[in-house]
């Protein structure tokens, strides 16, 4: 049986196969309350990708002339390998850098969708269940979306990066609840938090903007789902089983850490460009080193340093790994700062919006709205 590591009824798990205890009659009637707020809070925060009433994917945006990041967040364009393009191919790459960027988002999103999936065969609680069907819903919501907007400035995607590929693999595949709830819920979603707060503040791209807060009016309540499970279970942890849980986050940190963004990881995007991968890492080595990571980290919307912090706060980290993350951020700020994840006051305002626009607002399905109702 998988070392499951939860210590609260809430997060009972049955195999994956065991239909027959699913329909148990006693089971009905044991449903926790814990996620009831963040059930009831589906229809504040719903919306739909392929309804411009919430986001017109029609949006135009000059990709030939223009970045849709600022250009210092293509790392390759501030060192060497600027010397070696022209304008043209400056913007081009920038544009191809953030592309990358997005299709591991995208990659993410499907990553949480099977996940979210996967967790509705083995939680026994039928309120925890719920929950998480209703994350597989959102989660499948924002593959729409990422899909179409990248549809829409490029064609089509490009492939998951083999570091997040594996990562993704893993906990999708994990028979342990610890490790998909801290993996996904807290690790993966805390990183993309971090990641849409940046896009939101700092895209010249206005369908970006949208896309992404919309995004993350769902996102914020998915790591919350990571955070109850923390103060639920981490208090409980035995001294064995915190150290096996707080090492496999370290571990799970510092391979994305260290790999996530590198050019190993984008190497099928330089080509075009005439510049070999192996090239360009060095380059990027050469021009930034070890200080400029820790003053980036200081950055509050820092994808690294919004996932530190999440585990901080969720009381995974001790003096068993702390020297690992004081190498890159100061812990002791973090442990002040309020908890929470970045990006929730932006969720917190397109809620607002998106009340408006639902009240009474009468959905009709798709079908229907494309074909119109059957005489």
């Amino acid at each position: 049986m998988a070392d499951h590591i939860t210590h609260d009824p809430i997060y009972d798990t049955v195999d994956r196969d065991d239909f027959d205890a699913m329909v148990q009659v006693e089971r009905y009637a044991r449903r926790t309350g814990a996620f009831d707020e963040i059930i009831s809070a589906t229809e504040d925060h719903f919306w739909d990708p392929l309804d411009p009433a919430y986001v017109d994917f029609s949006q135009p945006f000059d990709t030939k002339n223009d970045t849709i990041m600022p250009r210092e967040f293509t790392i390759e364009l501030n060192c060497a390998v600027a010397d070696r393009l022209d304008e043209g191919q400056k913007i081009a790459l920038a544009n191809e850098v953030t592309r990358f960027n997005l299709s591991q988002i995208l990659h993410g999103e499907q990553g949480a969708l099977s996940l979210s999936a996967s967790l509705c065969h083995v939680l026994y609680d039928p309120g925890a269940q719920e929950y998480a069907a209703n994350q597989a819903r959102e989660e499948a919501r924002h593959v729409t979306a990422f899909s179409r907007y990248i549809a829409q400035r490029w064609g089509t995607p490009l492939p998951v990066g083999r570091t997040l590929g594996a990562l993704l693999k893993e906990l999708v595949l994990a028979p342990e609840v610890y490790k998909k709830l801290i993996g996904m819920q807290m690790l993966i979603e805390g990183l993309a938090m971090g990641a849409f707060a940046t896009l939101h503040s700092k895209t010249r791209d206005p369908l970006l903007r949208r896309t992404v807060q919309l995004v993350m009016t769902d996102e914020a309540f998915h790591h919350k789902f990571g955070r109850i499970w923390a103060k639920r279970t981490v208090p409980k942890l035995t001294e064995e089983e915190h150290e096996k849980v707080e090492a496999w986050a370290a571990q799970c940190f510092h391979t994305i850490f260290m790999n996530l963004v590198n050019a190993e990881q984008k190497q099928h995007i330089y080509p075009k460009f005439g510049l070999d991968w192996q090239w360009v890492r060095a380059a990027v080595m050469e021009a930034f080193g070890d200080e400029d990571r820790r003053r980036m980290m200081k950055e509050n919307t820092n994808i690294f340093r919004v996932l530190i912090k999440t585990l901080l706060h969720g009381g995974i980290i001790t003096d068993r790994t702390r020297h690992l993350y004081e190498a890159w951020v100061d812990l002791g700020q973090l442990q002040q700062e309020p908890e929470g994840v970045v990006g929730e006051d932006v969720a917190d305002a397109a809620i607002s919006e998106l009340r408006e626009i639902n009240r009474g607002r009468k959905r009709i399905g798709r079908a229907f709205k494309e074909i119109g109702r059957p005489s």
